[in-house]
C-alpha cells in the first residue's frame, strides 16, 4: 500500500513538474515573442551592423552570422528579466497591444525615439553641469 501511495504521489509530482514546465516555456516563448515585435530586432540588427563596421568586407558575411546566432541567447535572457517584472497576462496583453495598429506604430518609432530621447538627455545633462559648476564655486 505504501508502495502504491509512493508511486501515486511521484507520478502526480512528475506531472506537475511536467505542467509548469510547460506554462513556464510558454510564458518564456510568449515573452520572447514580445520582445521581437517591439521593435527589438531592428535595434539588434543596428547593433550589429555598428560594431561590425570595422570588419573588412570579405568577412562581414562570417562576421552577421555569427553575430546573429547570439541573438536567440540574447532573447532568451532578455525574456528571464521581462518575466521577472510581468506576469504571463501582462504579458499577454503587450503582445496584443503590440500587434495592434497603434502598437505597431509604437514599435516602429522606439529607436527614432531612443535618439532623441538621448539627445535631449545630454542636452540635459550639459545644462545641469552648468548649474552645478556654477554653484560649486
Amino acid at each position: 500500500m505504501n508502495k502504491i501511495i509512493y508511486v501515486l504521489a511521484i507520478a502526480l509530482a512528475t506531472s506537475l513538474s511536467t505542467f509548469a514546465q510547460s506554462e513556464n516555456s510558454d510564458f518564456k516563448n510568449q515573452t520572447i515573442e514580445f520582445i521581437k515585435i517591439t521593435g527589438s530586432r531592428d535595434l539588434f540588427d543596428g547593433a550589429i551592423e555598428q560594431i561590425g563596421a570595422s570588419v573588412p568586407e570579405e568577412n562581414k558575411a562570417a562576421y552577421r552570422k555569427e553575430a546573429n546566432a547570439t541573438l536567440d541567447q540574447l532573447y532568451s535572457d532578455l525574456a528571464d528579466i521581462y518575466m521577472e517584472e510581468f506576469t504571463a497576462q501582462e504579458i499577454n496583453e503587450l503582445v496584443k497591444f503590440y500587434k495592434s495598429d497603434l502598437g505597431k506604430k509604437v514599435a516602429s518609432k522606439q529607436g527614432l525615439l531612443a535618439q532623441k530621447g538621448m539627445m535631449l538627455g545630454q542636452n540635459w545633462g550639459m545644462g545641469l553641469g552648468k548649474i552645478a559648476e556654477k554653484h560649486s564655486k
